[in-house]
């Protein structure tokens, strides 16, 4: 019998007091009767317009009918079937416009908890060290993955299950790409990356850590070591600045080696003698999940004080409504349509201050968004100790610069065909951040397994043929 409530099962999470001074995870998961009871939700709609919204292509009615039946292992075949990464996604997709936005129950009132279904289904799996039974049988053909981030481990998952033997490089000591060094613990559990890559790990998956392609090897010299394709999904860690006067002062970051320098060099620690900010004021210039993380990782390590400054409005915020609620219960003041226009320090080079201009929105463009406009004569200085931009990064030149007939746009991002990933070089593939410059992990894990798909496909008609 279908559950006709109109509200999802609410989210257990950590009082907000008592989180935003530890690095554990906020939200607490589903226990087993509440997943029950949520999946009991789900209409198993015939048509499924869930799926549609689901860059993978995960088959949602039915990993949700076993959940109802109990069978929660069953549910994780189910979902491993298209998702190399379901207890990342089941925390960091934006289900709410993708999966979610289809649900048809969400038409009067909200969609099923299909992210938070997910991830108890991964968590259990997980806690139980159940193991997939695979025989997958090895086809004696190798292909190169660069970057251990979410769309490499897709394409590398993907690969694998199929019977190629796949190396994946990785530039840092730790694999895992953007999900280690990018967000935080208290929104992603390290060890939970960890788990999902020695899943990969027992696919046959090898990853080889400190390899900067492009330096240590190119994409040419890969080839001459016998594999026979190669996907870029190096990511994008180049960030970008205001090109305001002030930002190479001390104490100004960009919100990607902010989070780094917590994220994966432990600066969270009490242990960590990892230099970064300790108390005072931090200013957070941005208005995406990476500015809330890192405005929320601030409070995290002491800060007396956290400002979330953007240009535009609540209703143009492009982060998560959830990781806006949460910032905004744990202590974040945002200070919204205002702009930085310079940066001021005191004699020995460091952050005292930030000027700023406030803002009203235009009028709305063919697209109907409204730029912000400045009101002349409204600068004011905002005291703060600490600057963290977080407006964006783009693609690593490193890879293009060292490799002949790679063709990018002018951002930076490697050009592609849409439906294979395939680049202006023969036998190499790209997706992600790689391609489209920073957005979500479920995106470029899609962008992973239509690469996955055409590089098999080339492969094997190279074989034929």
């Amino acid at each position: 019998m279908p559950n006709m409530k109109t509200y999802k099962n609410p989210m257990p999470c950590q009082d907000a007091k008592a989180r935003a001074k530890n690095f554990n995870e906020v939200a607490l998961g589903y226990d087993k009767d509440t997943a029950i009871d949520e999946a009991l939700r789900c209409l198993n709609c015939k048509n499924m317009p869930c799926v549609s919204g689901c860059p993978v292509n995960i088959h949602i009615p039915a990993f949700i009918e076993k959940i109802k039946e109990c069978d929660f292992e069953g549910a994780y075949e189910i979902i491993s079937k298209s998702s190399s990464l379901p207890a990342v996604c089941g925390r960091v997709c934006p289900q709410e416009k993708q999966c979610e936005a289809k649900c048809v129950r969400g038409i009067k009132g909200e969609a099923v908890g299909i992210g938070r279904l997910e991830r108890f289904v991964a968590d259990w799996h997980n806690a139980h060290s159940s193991d997939l039974t695979l025989n997958i049988e090895p086809n004696n053909h190798k292909v190169a993955v660069i970057g251990s981030g979410p769309s490499g481990l897709t394409c590398a998952g993907d690969l694998a299950r199929k019977g190629y033997s796949v190396t994946v490089y990785e530039a840092l000591h730790t694999a895992g790409g953007v999900l280690v060094y990018g967000i935080p613990e208290f929104r992603l559990s390290k060890n939970i990356v960890k788990k999902e890559i020695e899943n990969l790990e027992k696919l046959g998956v090898e990853i080889v850590t400190n390899v900067i392609i492009g330096k240590t090897l190119t994409i040419d010299e890969l080839f001459k070591l016998g594999f026979e394709a190669v996907f870029i999904g190096s990511g994008a860690g180049l960030p970008k600045f205001m090109g305001i006067e002030g930002e190479a002062l001390k104490g100004v970051y960009s919100a990607n080696e902010f989070l780094t320098r917590s994220n994966l060099m432990k600066s969270y620690l009490s242990t960590s003698s990892t230099p970064i900010m300790k108390g005072g004021s931090v200013a957070v210039v941005g208005g995406g999940n990476v500015a809330m993380d890192a405005a929320r990782t601030a409070l995290r390590l002491g800060a007396d004080n956290v400002y979330i400054v953007y240009r535009r409005s609540m209703d143009e915020l492009p982060a998560r409504k959830e990781e806006v609620e949460h910032a905004i219960e744990e202590g974040v003041e945002f200070m919204l349509l205002n702009n930085p226009v310079e940066i001021l320090g005191d004699e020995n080079g460091f952050v005292k201050a930030m000027k700023c201009i406030k803002m009203e929105l235009g009028e709305p463009d063919e697209k109907g968004r409204r730029s912000p406009v400045p009101i002349k004569g409204s600068e004011f200085i905002l005291d703060t100790d600490t600057v963290i931009i977080s407006i964006g990064t783009s693609p690593n030149p490193l890879i293009k610069s060292t490799t002949e007939g790679l063709e990018v746009n002018k951002w930076g991002g490697i050009i592609i065909e849409e439906n294979s990933g395939l680049t202006s070089r023969e036998g190499v593939y790209a997706g992600g951040d790689a391609v489209t410059g920073a957005a979500t992990v479920i995106s470029a894990m899609g962008a992973g397994k239509t690469a996955a798909k055409a590089i098999d496909e080339y492969i094997k008609g190279k074989t034929v043929n």
